[in-house]
Order: C-alpha cells, then structure tokens, then sequence
C-alpha cells in the first residue's frame, strides 16, 4: 500500500462533518492537517435519501440554519461533486491526501471517480455484506474500522474483503464518542495483528492523547482521528474531536516511537562500544 511507509506512523485527520458544510472551515481543517505533519483529511459520504431512516426522515431539528427536517439537515453538510473537486485541488496543493467513509452503493460510485489512497469502511458498515464487497472490488485499498463487533462479525467483514482485495488496513475502534477509558482495550492491537496478519491501526474517539500514542506502541501503523477548529462549534463530534493544538501535541508524542521501540534483538548499540570497552576493556 503506497499510502504507509515503513517506520513511520499514517495520521488520518477526520474532518466528517466537522465541517459544517463550510468550505473556509473545511480549508483551514485541511490547512491543519498540512501544518501538523498529518497525511490525510478524511470526509463521509452519503446520499442521505439512501441512509437516512424513513421515519428519521421528517423529524424536525434545530440547526444553525433554522428549523428543519433531519433529512434536509443531512443535505445541508453533504457536500457533493463541486465540493470533492475543489477539495481535491485543494489538497493535492498541500499536499496532503484525503479520502472518505463511504455508507452507500450511490457514495462508492461517487468515490470511485476519484484517485484516491484508500476508501474507509465505517464501523456502522462493517456488517454491511453487499457494500463490503464492492468497495473492495473498486481495486484501492481498504481501511475498515471494528466498532460495534463481534469477533465473528470482524471474521466474516475480513474474509469479505479478501475475496477481491488483499490491501487490507484493520482499525480497532470503540464507536463510544467519547469512548470511556476502561472500554478502549488497547490489547486488541497485537490480537488483531496475530490473527488477520495485516496491518492494524487506531480509530479513536477518546477525550485525550494517551490512548494513541499507546496505540502506536502496540503496533497501529495507521492513526485515525476526529479533527476541529473548536469544540465549541455546533455538531455532535465536535467534543470528541481534537483541536489544532492536540493535533500537533500527538504528532510530535508519535513520530518517534518506532525509533523507541526498536527491535526485539539483544546486541552491543553503537553508543554502547566505547562504554563497554572503557569498563571492562
């Protein structure tokens, strides 16, 4: 997979909706992707006619743009080809990559267009059978998150996507936003790797950084965060989201810990030969 290079951690900056169906808060998301070392900015398509439930449909909401239906409030934050073409452009200028969670045949389709590093399966669709394997027909590599499953569940999405596309990145992922700390379960990194034998990465939803950078030690290649420009910004991820200056703190607590972690071999380092030879000659 072109997208993950050796030694060296993928962060993935999850704009979703965070954007508020604004492109200067959507450019200044992917400004702070570039600006804090990350590799990619992340969106959700939908066709919210396909993904919002008929009887979600008609619920009236309050939003910031006044009184309406959930479904019209779904079409107000979704951007579409005009949107993804400027946003391509935009980010390439970076340059940084971006892709999207797809939740629907008529998204992938969409998706598909576009030279992309890899399509993200969202937890919520991880069971979904029939968009699985499509989106793994596409041919680009799959990132597909586990919340939500059971090992089996997590068995079958696998062996799905191995039918069409061996280019396969497992996140394990709590769908708790926030996710309380004794629900993380980081010791399911190192299972996960042993038991599909790909490489394994860290959707987190939890309110601070440790969780993540643990996550690194364990052995997640690719990092998946919810980005904003503030918490205070209207959207149920805001909170659960990591603001600019969080963004730059986990990056700089990250980037070395391959470095850190090194190798499980017992040898005399390089700093180590004049020591040795001073004190035992």
């Amino acid at each position: 997979m072109k997208f993950l290079k050796e030694n060296e951690t993928y962060f993935i900056g999850e704009i979703g909706i965070n954007h508020n169906g604004d492109m200067q808060i959507t450019k200044k998301l992917i400004d702070a992707v570039s600006a804090c070392g990350w590799h990619c900015a992340k969106f959700q398509k939908r066709n919210p006619d396909v993904c919002v439930p008929e009887h979600q449909k008609g619920v009236m909401r309050e939003t910031p743009w006044g009184t309406m239906t959930y479904l019209d409030y779904k079409y107000e934050v979704e951007f579409e080809k005009d949107e993804y073409d400027y946003i391509s452009k935009y980010c390439a200028e970076k340059p940084v990559d971006w892709s999207a969670s797809v939740w629907d045949l008529d998204s992938l389709k969409f998706l598909a267009d576009y030279d992309l590093p890899f399509i993200k399966i969202p937890s919520a669709m991880t069971t979904n059978e029939l968009l699985v394997s499509e989106t793994a027909k596409v041919g680009v590599p799959i990132i597909m998150s586990t919340g939500m499953c059971e090992l089996k569940e997590v068995d079958d999405a696998v062996n799905n996507v191995l039918k069409y596309n061996s280019n396969l990145v497992l996140m394990h992922t709590n769908s708790s936003y926030p996710t309380p700390r004794e629900e993380i379960n980081l010791n399911l990194i190192p299972f996960l790797k042993e038991r599909y034998n790909c490489p394994i990465g860290y959707s987190g939803h939890e309110e601070d950084l440790e969780p993540t950078v643990i996550a690194v030690a364990l052995g997640a290649t690719v990092i998946e965060r919810h980005i904003t420009l503030s918490h205070d910004m209207w959207g149920t991820d805001q909170k659960s989201s990591l603001e600019v200056m969080a963004m730059d703190m986990l990056y700089k607590r990250v980037k070395d810990i391959s470095k850190i972690m090194g190798k499980a071999e017992k040898t005399v380092t390089p700093s180590e030969v004049a020591i040795r030879k001073k004190l035992r000659g």
